[in-house]
Formats: structure tokens, C-alpha cells, sequence
């Protein structure tokens, strides 16, 4: 049987995790997707899996933006369409849609449909960018302008996972 673990207990071990993540030695090789027409970039410290998307089931009474919840090999992750959550337009469902497991370095089971994977870059390949205040803005870490002069938002993911506004699913 699972040991039963108070709130305040699980809130305090996520942010002795997030601490110990923060202060360890990050390498400049970044996982890079689109979703919503933005371009994003993750630390690899930061990603889980990224996987085709399996069945997803819907779970009522909740924002348009959580899709549900989806088995990966018999662990439950909660589906976030992060376009959508963003404040943009749904995904469009397609062949190059992936989920990105995000939460597994921090013990949460969460993942984020994407639009697609665009592959892994080097952060040698990108000059620092000033805010523009996009979307995802407060979910940034950094910005980064490419040889062609695209933005890409470094996202963090530890940010995202204990913000209020992603964990609360339930439909208002």
C-alpha cells in the first residue's frame, strides 16, 4: 500500500526538489518544440519522456485546456494542452503531435501536448533576446533569438509545475 502523504508534506518535498534542481550545473543542450505557433525550448534536466500521443481519457468538470489523463506504461500522467492553456487555440490533432512528460524529474505526473518536436539545439546556435511579452511569458526563463531571427522561450518547467494556474484543473 502507498505511504499516505500530507499536502504540506508533498508541497515542502516538491520545493527541496525544485531548490536542488535550480542549483545543479546545466548543460547548453536544449530539447526544442512548437506549440500554439510559439517556438519553446527546455533544459534536458527538465524533460521527462516525449512519446506519440496514446489515448487520452477526458475527465469531466474540468478546463477546456486539461484534455484528461493518459496511461503510459501504467502510470496515469494529467494531459495539458499547453497551447490552449497559453491562451491560445487548441491544438490541431495530427501525426506530428507529441507529449512531453515534464513533471517525472520532480515526481509529478504531468504531461504537455505539443504541436511538434523540432528537435534538440545548442544554445551556441542563439543570441539572448529581451521579453516580448508573448504568451507563456511567465513561464520563461529565458529568451532566444535564432540565426533567422525567430524568438524561442526557454521554458521553466519547474515554474510551470507549481504555479497555481496549472494545477488547478478544476472548471471554474
Amino acid at each position: 500500500m502507498a505511504k499516505r502523504v500530507s499536502l504540506r508534506e508533498f508541497q515542502e518535498g516538491l520545493a527541496n526538489r525544485l531548490k536542488a534542481a535550480a542549483g545543479e550545473p546545466t548543460s547548453s543542450a536544449r530539447l526544442s518544440f512548437e506549440a500554439g505557433g510559439s517556438l519553446w525550448l527546455l533544459r534536458l534536466e527538465g524533460s521527462g519522456e516525449l512519446l506519440p500521443v496514446p489515448h487520452v481519457d477526458r475527465v469531466p468538470l474540468t478546463r477546456e485546456w486539461f484534455l484528461g489523463v493518459a496511461n503510459v506504461r501504467g502510470v496515469l500522467f494529467g494531459v495539458t494542452d499547453f497551447s490552449a492553456f497559453l491562451g491560445g487555440a487548441a491544438t490541431v490533432r495530427g501525426s506530428d503531435n507529441r507529449l512531453l512528460l515534464i513533471g517525472q524529474p520532480l515526481g509529478i505526473n504531468a504531461a504537455l501536448l505539443v504541436t511538434r518536436l523540432t528537435g534538440l539545439r545548442n544554445l551556441t546556435e542563439f543570441g539572448r533576446a529581451t521579453d516580448d511579452d508573448g504568451p507563456g511569458a511567465q513561464w520563461t526563463d529565458s529568451i532566444w533569438r535564432d540565426r533567422d531571427g525567430r524568438l524561442w522561450r526557454e521554458l521553466d518547467a519547474g515554474r510551470l509545475l507549481s504555479h497555481r494556474d496549472f494545477l488547478d484543473v478544476a472548471a471554474p
